[in-house]
């Protein structure tokens, strides 16, 4: 064993990456696995678990031993690339992650049995089966399943939070779940993911009945500001792929039919590939903060007069004439990147897996990438089972709720109304099979918001710290619904996946702040108050909005005021000065009456009319 120690720490030392090294000299089995050969040397052995502890211990030591040394041991320890290469350059010379290491992926039909004779290769431009239905990505599980859950929790629990290249990505540190058989030279990243999982401690505790464990999903904490990053990243790198050698695959750009979120993803990624992006755009119905998004990184941006789901005839239409490749979740690879938030949010619950997870559900594939992440997680034994999904939808565009109201019955798609969480506003979605699965494999519920029932839920959370948009108020909503009912238990441990930030639906919220939205009470509305340039309109105004919090304080400035009044009154030799305890009130904070006299005394001490 210390021969196999020192072999490792050898090959380690000039570097901190554990997933680099390969292992093949120890036959200990500590986990009581048997001992695998890595199939390519940035792959981590499974056995070398217990070899962390020692490669940690010798870090502590080797440390204390060059602050006593010449320095060259921390030298070998911490060395950098050089100055002029770069982190993909790096990996390229590394020759890290090239190479699918045995694992593969392909398209198959959605829901096809395990030994289905249709099958695509990911470098095909395909987007329908045979048969006119949805595609589905399957991995090879058979590679996947010869290393042990406990092997790829523990290599992606490594990446976190590192930069190199190009594992520092929440997406790509799980690449072997995601595009095992893609180059990193072709992965086009903007290090997306990792986002925070916040843990809504007031909003559980105040308004949700005494709920401990109940946290959001800030999948809006993103470079675009939405999840659609998360699925972005994977197309554009696969499209990357196809554009260069040796397939030099001749697409024009990559289009999209949008809500807003999915527009702006798509132009970040392809304007850092140097892609052209073509988004279309209903008129009017995405926010400003979305429609600049395109605008700023150079795609073109086509304003058409319908809505979303026109949009999306017309991008099919289009990328069936002209070399476009279709971005729209119809194209199944951006769930890839989608379903490794699943996995994420395993990982920051130490691979323990929550009771319930709350998805808004517009075009519904995200509810079905959520599925897959967790699904594909049981299956390799990196956890024992599911959690329960919940997929919310605005009531103005609810096809998915009232076909579940109706006993999963014939699915009749609707014409969505407007609606403040805009990027859901789809009526006649295109996953609905893949969301019809995902819910009825984890014995999932649908729930459905109104307009004030989201924008008040929002709202509320705003109130505990959150800044929410409106889609995350569906959600939050559906989970008000489900408590009351007695659905989700208090202590049952709970995530709402929050799909964009605040910032991007800003309109919204001054509307609801402003009181100008018809129809809606907006209970939790706070708008600013307007007041005089003057001391005295100030307090006023303080001392009103602070009212019931200001009890023990006024008290506390009663007995101060008291005792200099008694001070000033027993200094005073004027009996004139003794009866003038009848005066209007002089300290602006207690309302305490000073006499003459005592105004006098302290004046030269306190502010004039103020204790």
């Amino acid at each position: 064993m210390a021969s196999a120690v020192s072999s490792f720490l050898s090959l380690s030392s000039s570097s901190d990456r554990l997933d680099r090294v390969p292992f093949r000299e120890s036959n200990h089995n500590n986990r009581g696995i048997a001992k695998l050969s890595s199939p390519c040397p940035h792959l981590w052995n499974p056995t070398d678990s217990l070899l962390l502890r020692h490669r940690r211990a010798a870090r502590i030591c080797c440390s204390s031993t060059a602050a006593s040394s010449s320095g060259s041991n921390h030298q070998q320890l911490k060395t950098r690339r050089p100055a002029e290469e770069n982190i993909r350059e790096e990996a390229c010379r590394r020759d890290e992650a090239t190479g699918s290491c045995g694992f593969s992926a392909c398209y198959v039909p959605f829901n096809a049995p395990a030994d289905t004779a249709e099958t695509y290769s990911l470098d095909d431009v395909v987007y329908r089966s045979r048969s006119g239905g949805l595609l589905d990505v399957r991995h090879g599980m058979t590679a996947l399943k010869r290393f042990p859950g406990s092997y790829w929790r523990d290599l992606f629990d490594s990446r976190v939070g590192r930069t190199t290249w190009p594992y520092g990505s929440g997406v790509w540190s799980k690449k072997e779940f995601v595009l095992p058989e893609i180059d990193p030279d072709h992965i086009v990243s903007l290090f997306e993911g990792n986002s925070n999982l916040f843990w809504a401690e007031r909003l559980g505790r105040d308004h949700l009945g005494g709920m401990p464990d109940l946290w959001v999903k800030h999948c809006g904490i993103s470079h675009t500001g939405s999840f659609k990053d998360l699925g972005m990243t994977v197309l554009v790198s696969q499209v990357n792929r196809l554009c260069r050698a040796p397939l030099n695959r001749p697409i024009a750009g990559v289009g999209c039919a949008s809500t807003g979120d999915t527009s702006a993803a798509l132009s970040a990624y392809c304007a850092a590939a140097g892609i052209p992006a073509i988004v279309f755009l209903p008129t009017d119905r995405i926010s400003l903060a979305q429609l600049v998004q395109p605008i700023a990184n150079g795609a073109t941006v086509l304003s058409i007069d319908t809505d979303f789901d026109g949009c999306m005839r017309l991008i099919r239409e289009v990328t069936a004439e002209l070399p476009i490749y279709l971005a729209n979740s119809l194209n199944s690879l951006r769930l890839e990147g989608q379903k490794t938030a699943a996995i994420e949010i395993l990982q920051q619950f130490d691979w323990e897996v929550p009771d319930w997870v709350i998805v808004p559900g517009g075009n519904l594939g995200n509810i079905y990438a959520f599925y897959k992440g967790f699904e594909m997680c049981r299956e390799l034994e990196l956890v024992d089972r599911m959690p329960r999904l919940v997929c919310a939808q605005a009531a103005n565009a609810n096809p998915l709720y009232l076909h579940y109201k109706s006993g999963w019955a014939d699915f009749k798609p609707v014409i969505a109304a407007d609606t403040f969480a805009s990027a859901i506003q789809i009526g006649d979605p295109v996953s609905i099979d893949r969301a019809i699965f995902a819910l009825k494999a984890t014995d999932g519920i649908v729930e459905e918001a109104t307009e004030e029932e989201l924008m008040d839920a929002m709202s509320l959370a705003d109130r505990t710290g959150m800044f929410a948009c409106p889609h995350t108020g569906v959600a939050l909503a559906a989970l008000f619904k489900l408590r009351e009912r007695g659905v989700i238990g208090t202590n049952d441990r709970t995530i709402v996946v929050s799909t964009a930030h605040g910032l991007k639906f800003t309109q919204s919220k001054v509307a609801y702040h402003s009181n100008e939205i018809a129809n809606m009470a907006c209970r939790y509305a706070n708008p600013p108050v307007s007041v005089k340039a003057s001391f005295g309109a100030v307090m006023d105004v303080l001392k009103k909005k602070l009212d019931g919090k200001l009890g023990l304080w006024r008290n506390g400035c009663r007995m101060k005021c008291a005792l200099l009044i008694a001070t000033a009154l027993v200094d005073s030799s004027s009996a004139e000065a003794l009866g003038q305890l009848s005066l209007v009130s002089d300290c602006v904070s207690c309302e305490t009456a000073y006499p003459p006299c005592a105004k006098t005394s302290f004046s030269a001490i306190f502010a004039p009319t103020t204790c």
